[in-house]
């Protein structure tokens, strides 16, 4: 994807109770069925692409009720027109081929926008509950290349082999195909993590990497890290980067905002969630897995939000998500605290910044830390 391609934005779907930060703050989100509707046409017409929906099956962590994501996602992609919905989905609870049927159906009902996120998996009593194995961190990679190589193989070859430690495909073809989309190959292929497993993971096979929140050093050295296990393996990979907007009219106001959402958090639930991410983070053999060195208030948002540092006036946020783009960003997935409310005003008060500021840049070419971005 060219510098000069228009920065795309993605939003969490609240398919899971409990909002996107784990406080007892007022959100004004629900997670019903009716709400996503409404919201997933609001963020079409407000200039978002994409929409993630989230994948949880247990209650926990401030999560006490979950919608599943692909069932969600179907429904939201029928009452949209352009929204593409991404479905997070784990390998070892889903078998490749079964996410690859139903994403062509998907994918065919959406006339071609439906997209996957492929999650390794942080949450061990999820897997251990429902009787299925708990692999070691780079195990789990592992098996996702595997799960990754099945899932579009089954897309774009008939009569398709494989045969790996996870899975064995023999001489099959999946009838129809998905869309023929101009420019894409398949259904999306995106996929998260910060440990070297998960980079080298997205250097060799996906589409799309996803970082959680980081500040701009932290994004800067993921991007070359990813980029030069692609370019070993002759291989072109996007960035989707997490944050989470506080957008007022001065940025004492935002951070006052993000002060009391802080100070309401529901400890409790972060520090189960902290425990349970960190034992994953730290499995690592280099210390760099997710969540590995996010501090209590990082973690009241689960995706390490509040680091990427959108909180501010709208001029401030849009000149902090340009300086990401010139770092590599090339799609922004952010949360809010009330969706329709917020969703709305980025669309009006600070997509059209980016966008401006998008054009200057395209003119001159404005070298990083260019635009005094905070």
């Amino acid at each position: 994807m060219s510098e000069n391609t228009p920065l795309k934005f993605a939003y969490w779907v609240p398919n899971v109770s409990g909002g996107l930060v784990t406080s007892t703050i007022e959100q004004r989100t629900e997670f019903t069925y009716d709400y996503n509707k409404k919201l997933a046409v609001l963020a079409e017409n407000s200039g978002f692409e994409y929409a993630l929906s989230q994948v949880r099956y247990a209650s926990s962590y401030g999560a006490a009720q979950q919608h599943d994501p692909a069932a969600f996602s179907l429904g939201l992609l029928t009452a949209t027109e352009r929204l593409k919905l991404i479905v997070a989905a784990h390998p070892g609870l889903w078998h490749p081929a079964i996410l690859a049927k139903f994403g062509i159906t998907a994918d065919i009902i959406s006339e071609g926008r439906f997209a996957v996120n492929i999650v390794s998996g942080w949450f061990k009593d999820e897997f251990t509950g429902l009787g299925e194995p708990w692999l070691e961190h780079d195990e789990r990679y592992r098996r996702t290349e595997e799960f990754i190589r099945v899932l579009r193989g089954l897309w774009t070859q008939p009569n398709f082999e494989f045969s790996g430690d996870f899975y064995r495909i023999h001489d099959f073809s999946l009838r129809p195909q998905p869309v023929d989309v101009p420019g894409r190959a398949h259904p999306e292929i995106f996929q998260g993590g910060n440990s070297t497993a998960a980079r080298k993971l997205a250097g060799r096979v996906s589409d799309w990497y996803f970082s959680n929140g980081k500040d701009f050093d932290g994004f800067s050295e993921q991007v070359a890290d990813v980029r030069g296990f692609a370019a070993e393996n002759d291989h072109a990979v996007r960035f989707g980067l997490n944050g989470f907007v506080i957008a007022r009219d001065s940025e004492a106001e935002a951070r006052e905002v993000l002060r009391e959402i802080v100070d309401k958090a529901d400890a409790g639930a972060v520090e189960g969630f902290r425990k349970s991410v960190q034992q994953a983070g730290n499995s690592t053999s280099d210390g760099k897995g997710m969540w590995a060195d996010s501090e209590f208030a990082d973690l009241v948002q689960y995706n390490d939000g509040f680091r990427t540092g959108l909180i501010g006036t709208p001029e401030q946020i849009a000149r902090r998500i340009i300086e990401y783009k010139k770092r590599g960003a090339n799609l922004l997935l952010l949360g809010f605290l009330h969706y329709l409310e917020d969703v709305e005003h980025f669309g009006e008060n600070i997509l059209p910044i980016v966008r401006e500021l998008e054009a200057d840049l395209d003119r001159t070419g404005d070298p990083i830390g260019v635009g005094n971005a905070r």
